[in-house]
């Protein structure tokens, strides 16, 4: 792989919230599922997740920016076991730069076959590689199983969990880049896309929605159905209720990452009157006089 700066179009300064949202910029013209059957693109595709699987993880980015590890994730080191030796003043042997590889002189002595078994090392690990899903709001709240593609074609169902975030990831091990000679696979990161809901929001483990009620509903009060993210409930308008009374649902919220603790759903009620207003309600409401000390702006003076 290239440098993974320029793979990503970011300077080396770049924050992490420049290399994500680069990232995805890029992912959402590159995916596979966008650019069927074209093998360029998809390349493409798995250098850039490549590129911000190093760069999303700050202890990997600094060993690259260090010069430790390579844009492929690979180890840059010298064998710990090669010394080399020169005489010294006093007669003795000063291991340092320079003179006879030490491994050679034990293999000459002593007929052995030191250096093999002393520069063995375990193959690298294959490339980690990012992929970007893209879950509706209420499959995100309610967490299963999600099927997705890997560049060999392969399909997987991930484990989503209930509650899963927008830029949440999920580590699928072995399913990375074969390793170079015969080592481990590397893993797949599976990044959370979350979709927008038309009427619900997120805040915390709260869920949020504004419900249009009638004139009727709010004077009078009622049962209505609420929709939440595990379906309609049932909850009570009181009397009298105005646009902004807020109702509360406890334990209808999302789940906790770790489980047990459940959020609530609040419910703002918005009186909404139909689209055309018949002449009974008119002429009811020509004729009904409010209290005299009623006014509804009376908060609003500025003196």
């Amino acid at each position: 792989m290239s440098d993974p700066y320029e793979v990503l179009g970011v300077a080396r300064t770049a924050s992490q919230d420049e290399i994500k949202k680069a990232y995805r910029a890029l992912a959402k013209k590159l995916h596979p599922d966008v650019n069927p059957g074209n093998k360029t693109v998809e390349q493409r595709f798995k250098e850039i997740s490549a590129a911000y699987d190093l760069l999303s993880d700050k202890e990997r980015r600094r060993q690259f920016d260090a010069g430790e590890i390579g844009a492929d994730g690979s180890p840059r080191h010298q064998d710990p076991f090669r010394h080399q030796y020169r005489q010294g003043s006093a007669g003795g042997f000063d291991f340092g730069a320079g003179g006879i590889d030490i491994d050679d002189l034990f293999s000459d002595l002593f007929g052995r076959g030191r250096r093999a078994g002393a520069r063995h090392q375990a193959s690298p690990k294959g490339q980690d590689l990012t992929f970007t899903v893209t879950i509706p709001f209420l499959d995100a709240m309610r967490g299963g199983s999600h099927r997705v593609s890997l560049f060999s074609g392969k399909t997987l169902d991930v484990n989503v969990p209930p509650g899963a975030e927008d830029g949440q990831r999920l580590r699928l091990k072995g399913q990375g880049m074969p390793g170079p000679e015969g080592g481990v696979a590397g893993d797949a990161f599976v990044e959370i896309q979350v979709e927008p809901h038309p009427y619900m929001r997120r805040e915390g483990l709260d869920v949020h929605l504004d419900l249009p009620v009638t004139l009727p509903e709010a004077v009078l009060g009622a049962k209505v159905k609420v929709p939440t993210i595990d379906g309609m409930v049932s909850a009570t308008v009181p009397p009298g209720s105005n646009s902004g009374t807020v109702l509360r649902l406890k334990g209808r919220g999302v789940m906790a990452s770790k489980g047990g603790r459940r959020g609530d759903q609040y419910v703002k009620l918005r009186v909404t009157l139909p689209e055309n207003v018949d002449d009974k309600l008119a002429v009811f409401l020509r004729d009904w006089k409010p209290a005299p000390d009623y006014n509804p702006r009376k908060k609003l003076k500025l003196d």
